[in-house]
């Protein structure tokens, strides 16, 4: 186990944290803007509008953002943020040398709107583009995971493991589509790909939540193309219960390999070769 406070030295000077106590400021700061939409929503009519490619952003979303950058800017003065609706759309030039927090508000907007309990809130501490500590709060499940580096991964703070799977055959897998209409068709063909060599697929819609299902043994694997802020906190989470990671093509060499998303693959060991050769072989 890794000592919780780790030290680091830059320019001269010295950054100390306590991961646990990342670790914590990430659980309770989860929690509170997820307790806070999902009372928005059943007292009043959320207000919808849409980004690129049709995709759905809410007054909850953005509420549950200023909850949680308010949290961070009052405690971790000169901490940079990076969250999906900050417009920090143009992330892959974003900069992830130094303490960073990542952030998803809402993740699985359509399944909060139509009253779905498939949703959660995510926000993960990186530094030098490293995950150090996260948590996922999905509200209408009564999840609350967390993840520290070094020292394991926890739902409701029993500890969490993956289900160990050696057959693609046995394995049930969860993927999603992409909002944008001109990427779905190989989504299409990786779903039809995975089912014919799996036992099945599931399609949550809220990625976030299905990594963490990996970490928790509900699914033995979960692939498709996210952002940062899907796989920052959850990939933390599934890695430390045992999970490994990866991504389908090369990471770019100035993107940090634990915040990449694009085709990434989170899954139990014993299938990890075998998943991997089928998706290699869907995208040659």
């Amino acid at each position: 186990m890794l000592n919780k406070l780790r030290t680091i030295r830059r320019h001269g000077n010295e950054m100390k944290f306590d991961l646990r106590e990342l670790a914590l400021f990430a659980e309770q700061t989860v929690t509170k803007a997820g307790d806070r939409i999902s009372e928005l929503r059943s007292r009043e009519k959320i207000e919808v509008n849409y980004k690129d490619y049709g995709e759905l952003v809410t007054s909850a979303d953005l509420l549950s953002e200023k909850i949680i950058q308010e949290a961070i800017m009052g405690k971790f003065q000169g901490h940079r943020i990076l969250s999906e609706e900050n417009g920090v759309h143009n992330w892959d030039n974003f900069k992830f040398d130094g303490p960073v927090w990542v952030i998803d508000p809402l993740d699985g907007t359509v399944n909060f709107a139509r009253n779905l309990p498939h949703y959660g809130v995510s926000l993960a501490f990186a530094l030098d583009g490293v995950v150090l500590a996260g948590a996922v709060y999905a509200p209408d499940l009564n999840c609350t995971y967390v993840g520290i580096k070094g020292e394991g991964s926890y739902c409701n703070g029993e500890r969490l493991r993956i289900r160990k799977c050696t057959s693609l055959l046995d394995a049930v897998i969860g993927t999603g589509f992409p909002h944008d209409l001109a990427k779905v068709q190989p989504a299409i063909e990786r779903v039809n790909r995975l089912r014919r060599n799996c036992r099945d697929i599931r399609r949550f819609a809220a990625p976030t939540v299905d990594i963490c299902y990996v970490a928790s043994g509900k699914l033995d694997a979960h692939t498709e193309s996210l952002s940062p802020w899907d796989v920052a906190a959850a990939g933390l989470i599934a890695r430390e219960a045992g999970a490994l990671s990866c991504n389908v093509q090369v990471v770019p060499d100035d993107i940090p390999n634990e915040l990449y998303g694009e085709e990434v693959v989170f899954t139990t060991p014993g299938i990890f070769d075998d998943l991997l050769t089928l998706l290699r072989m869907e995208s040659e």
